[in-house]
């Protein structure tokens, strides 16, 4: 008898330990698990050992306003939308444009930010739109929508596919490749802090970022959705996006606020 009432008691201590970390698609936890990156300014990065950016930010404020806690874990792009899919991740937090081919994979919030994309390049580079790019080797983190861009807005630009974007950065400083695509806002950032790296052109889309969440998790969906009306309604979007992207306009759908 004493032995099964222990075990009984352990087994409940380590359900509550793996309900407090997360990890799967009920968002009644104490904790979800939010997939993010490490390298993408100015959207979602790491510095001084803290998960931040806009995504990210933007996500906590969110999260405050709807009683729920998060905790960043750095992910590569190309397998985030997989890792929310199968449970690992509750969120995926990283400037996820909501492409037709990855509603097939996961849901999505409603929309708190539109995709831009930017084309970059050394000064020398001859790079200066995208009818530039053919025959040159034009780096692209694998699975973007940069790297759908690039194939059908510049199919004979040859494509050179990272999985991450320090990796397709450091290739360009080392003049590995030619030039780049990366999200408006980070290609923004990297040229201002890498003298001689240039934006030579900005592309404007209508395809809007949201949080990923895996399909059926309807609770949670709900809860990032209202808390999105929120932070817009309040003057919080406009804040963050102040703080990160005080260079990018502000699309009309998050004018609001105070």
């Amino acid at each position: 008898m004493k032995k099964t009432l222990v075990t009984a008691v352990t087994a409940a201590a380590l359900l509550a330990t793996l309900t407090a970390c997360g990890g799967g698609s009920d968002s009644g936890g104490d904790t979800l698990r939010v997939g993010t990156l490490s390298d993408s300014r100015p959207n979602a990065y790491q510095e001084n050992g803290q998960f931040t950016g806009f995504d990210n930010e933007l996500l906590k404020d969110i999260a405050a306003k709807e009683n729920l806690k998060v905790e960043f874990v750095a992910v590569d792009f190309s397998a985030l939308l997989g890792q929310v899919a199968n449970g690992t991740f509750d969120i995926g937090s990283a400037g996820i444009a909501q492409t037709d081919a990855r509603k097939q994979t996961v849901a999505f919030s409603d929309p708190y930010n539109y995709q831009s994309l930017g084309i970059e390049a050394k000064e020398t580079a001859g790079i200066t739109d995208e009818n530039s790019l053919v025959g040159k080797r034009i780096g692209v983190v694998q699975g973007t929508v940069s790297d759908t861009w690039l194939a059908a807005n510049a199919p004979k630009a040859q494509a050179v596919r990272f999985p991450n974007d320090a990796a397709v950065l450091s290739a360009l400083k080392s003049a590995a490749i030619d030039g780049a695509v990366f999200d408006a806002a980070s290609a923004e950032d990297y040229s201002a802090k890498n003298p001689g790296l240039k934006v030579t052109k900005t592309i404007t889309t209508t395809i809007p970022h949201g949080y990923a969440v895996k399909k059926g998790n309807t609770d949670l969906l709900n809860k990032l959705n209202d808390g999105i009306k929120k932070v817009v309604a309040d003057g919080t979007w406009k804040k963050v996006h102040q703080q990160f992207e005080p260079n990018e306009p502000v699309p009309t759908d998050f004018a609001t606020g105070q």
